[in-house]
């Protein structure tokens, strides 16, 4: 029997909550732009992932809005690339139930993201908090996809994925039915840490605004974030051995690199020997360079909410068009009656 051959389809999405940030944009969405000129792609806002937890709905709202305006600012286009909220399209609900089947207990026991997130209180967390890999599967298997962009932290996820996809191909006897995603990681600083710890990841939910840089900021607030970015007293090294110890240090020059679309090698040997003062000059001069452009025309776009609300319709419906057919297999497939 030949190997099963899926046409090539990428599949990511960001959730609607809290402020987007220069993580979210190096580590996802600018990645993403490059993505569109090498795979057909379908970028998801997963508000339905949103609320494990609590939610308002207004601010979900209006934050779905702003990330869909996110994408398109930095570069997705809608005309080549459907962008649309998740809730949208009920097959990724439907097929998550079915996967939510397939999936063991054991399996989703093993996903460290729900241990840090619900922390000590495991038993006051949402079954949604529980089970949201399954629903992530739903998201790429629904449109068959073979590839899905991912940092470090979601490798976990991509795994159970496999596995999920795999079991469901075996179970039903359908060998070659959903393919087994590959991961896509691209470009340098995928993991931005925070500008207050260099080994904790930038967070929308960190309680001090000072931890991150947000799409929204404007050029004063960036300069005054990245001068007050902790770091430590050493002028900055002109090898990379040397940032093993000198986390902050090195999340800078991560960060100037990726911004700056550099090797870290070229940006330490630009400013070894450098103050941080010097450098956060430089590096503050960089992102407002770079961010300043997108959040204008998010500002742009999010005064328009009824186009954006076109926008995510008509993404929702070239969506829908593909995911369909495939909860339809499905169902026939696990042997539901259908008229």
């Amino acid at each position: 029997m030949s190997e099963p051959s899926h046409r090539p389809l990428v599949f990511s999405g960001v959730q609607p909550t809290g402020n987007l940030h220069l993580g979210n944009y190096l580590g996802a969405i600018r990645n993403w732009v490059g993505l569109q000129d090498s795979y057909p792609c379908i970028f998801c806002v997963v508000d339905m992932h949103a609320i494990t937890v609590y939610q308002d709905p207004a601010e979900l709202r209006r934050s779905t809005r702003t990330v869909a305006a996110a994408y398109i600012a930095s570069g997705i286009d809608p005309k080549r690339t459907p962008i649309f909220n998740q809730s949208q399209i009920t097959a990724h609900a439907e097929l998550g139930w079915v996967l939510a089947c397939i999936a063991r207990v054991g399996w989703l026991n093993r996903m460290t993201q729900f241990k840090e997130k619900a922390g000590k209180h495991s038993e006051n967390a949402s079954a949604g908090l529980y089970i949201y890999p399954t629903l992530m599967a739903a998201d790429v298997l629904a449109y068959k996809a073979t590839h899905v962009p991912v940092g470090d932290d979601q490798k976990q996820h991509l795994e159970l994925m496999r596995d999920i996809a795999q079991k469901f191909n075996n179970d039903y006897r359908v060998p070659d039915f959903f393919p087994q995603p590959e991961p896509l990681i691209t470009g340098p600083a995928t993991r931005v840490m925070s500008l207050r710890d260099g080994r904790a990841k930038m967070s929308k939910s960190d309680p001090s605004e000072y931890s991150r840089i947000n799409l929204s900021d404007d050029a004063d607030t960036i300069a005054q974030k990245i001068r007050k970015a902790r770091t430590d007293p050493e002028p900055l090294p002109d090898n990379a051995k040397a940032l093993e110890t000198r986390p902050e240090a090195d999340n800078l020059l991560s960060i100037f690199a990726a911004v700056a679309s550099a090797s870290k090698e070229d940006v330490i040997a630009r400013f070894a020997g450098a103050t941080f003062s010097r450098f956060k000059e430089e590096l503050a001069e960089l992102l407002i360079g770079s961010l300043t452009p997108i959040r204008n025309e998010m500002i742009r776009l999010e005064g328009d909410p009824a186009y954006l609300d076109k926008l995510l319709g008509e993404g929702a419906a070239r969506a829908r068009a593909i995911a369909e057919p495939v909860l339809a297999e499905v169902y026939e497939i696990v042997g539901f009656v259908r008229p």
